[in-house]
């Protein structure tokens, strides 16, 4: 099949930060965009093309984009597969619905990961209240997890032990999960694969992430951590995206574990929080090399211009009203994302930051300097 030419329509399912990121980005190349959102207002929606304001499963809809759109993506996980794979059968979709099936269930997830070959955390599957006895004790204490519509911290619950089992798989509203073992941990790091139609993949630097209540606080890149290690995390990241037969961008999330051994934790089937750093820091974004492997055009560099660090920007800074984003701008060499999202909630993500430094160190220096005076100037007077 040809590469689709700069003015023709691309197709976005989702309307939230990613798919605002992907349309510009899109855009930018020469693309319209057209995001299907039930949504009438999300982050998307102001900056696409055109918007159909509709369920993701809508007939009418999924008949429309796939009649005007060249191809289509999505900006989350959870928008149903069964989307993707009707529009497959009118234009080129990328990922293809069984790669977004398998991300959107932890237990298939897990189970592809082992049969792909990763290494993971010891777990079991939980389908009901009966298998909660066969449960080998040597998984505690570990977190339970559900196996669908599961993020950012949500939908996972600590437990210490066997007897606090039955509890927590009530409190997950006794739905299949996956009990994973703790385990010690020295940090987290994330990888993002470009895969494109021809079998071209590229990958981004490795990122090394902080969490905060489940939820990604900070990356830095390139990640500190040997070369050998990284290296291990790409060539995991590739194994990934070849054994799904993914076409498209994903990211998969690594612990790095005591003595450094890498653990697979998750699979992304889209652009990840994690990456956000490219649109500042690299030579093409990982939201560009999602329009290029929609388009079939040549996958861009994924070089590093930059080390740098990106910083979310939650809902909690807005407590005492906007922040003072003049904090961000006298840095000359900060960028800052806001995300156009009208009501800021503890814990929503807002936007980002990133720092561009010489070292990954220098940069961390400035965004911690950076998120304080945030917090210091939001904080409300006694």
């Amino acid at each position: 099949m040809r590469p689709v030419a700069p003015g023709a329509w691309l197709g976005l399912l989702g309307g939230g930060q990613l798919g605002r990121m992907f349309s510009m980005a899109a855009q930018s190349l020469g693309y319209r965009v057209l995001v299907l959102d039930p949504g009438s207002d999300g982050p998307t929606a102001s900056v696409a093309d055109d918007h159909l304001c509709a369920d993701y499963l809508d007939t009418a809809a999924l008949v429309e984009m796939g009649r005007r759109c060249a191809a289509v993506t999505t900006e989350f996980e959870n928008v149903p597969a069964e989307a993707l794979r009707r529009l497959g059968e009118s234009c080129v979709v990328s990922p293809g619905h069984g790669g977004v099936a398998i991300a959107q269930d932890r237990i298939r997830e897990k189970r592809f990961l082992v049969e792909a070959g990763l290494s993971t955390a010891p777990f079991a599957v939980i389908f009901t209240e009966f298998d909660l006895p066969t449960v080998d004790a040597a998984l505690f204490p570990g977190i339970l997890k559900l196996a669908r519509l599961g993020y950012d911290g949500k939908g996972q619950i600590s437990v210490a032990s066997a007897a606090n089992l039955p509890a927590a798989f009530t409190a997950l509203g006794g739905r299949p999960c996956v009990l994973e073992r703790r385990l010690p941990l020295e940090l987290e790091v994330s990888v993002v694969v470009a895969r494109g139609f021809d079998g071209g993949v590229t990958t981004f630097p490795v990122a090394e992430n902080r969490h905060a209540n489940g939820i990604l606080d900070v990356s830095m890149v390139p990640a500190r951590i040997p070369d050998a290690l990284a290296a291990a995390a790409r060539d995991a990241a590739l194994r990934v995206a070849e054994a799904l037969d993914y076409r498209g961008v994903l990211c998969v999330e690594f612990f790095v574990v005591e003595g450094g051994q890498l653990v697979a934790n998750e699979i992304a089937p889209r652009p990840h929080n994690s990456g956000h750093y490219s649109i500042d820091a690299c030579v093409s974004s990982q939201f560009e090399q999602q329009a290029r492997v929609m388009c079939r055009q040549p996958l861009g560099d994924t070089g590093l211009l930059s080390a740098a660090v990106m910083v979310n920007l939650l809902g909690d800074l807005w407590a005492a009203g906007e922040p003072d984003w003049g904090h961000v701008f006298r840095h000359p060499r900060a960028k800052l994302h806001l995300y156009g999202k009208r009501e800021a909630r503890p814990g929503r993500k807002m936007g980002h930051f990133t720092v561009l430094a010489d070292t990954a160190d220098e940069a961390l220096e400035t965004a911690v300097l950076i998120k304080a005076d945030l917090i210091a100037g939001t904080r409300p007077s006694a």
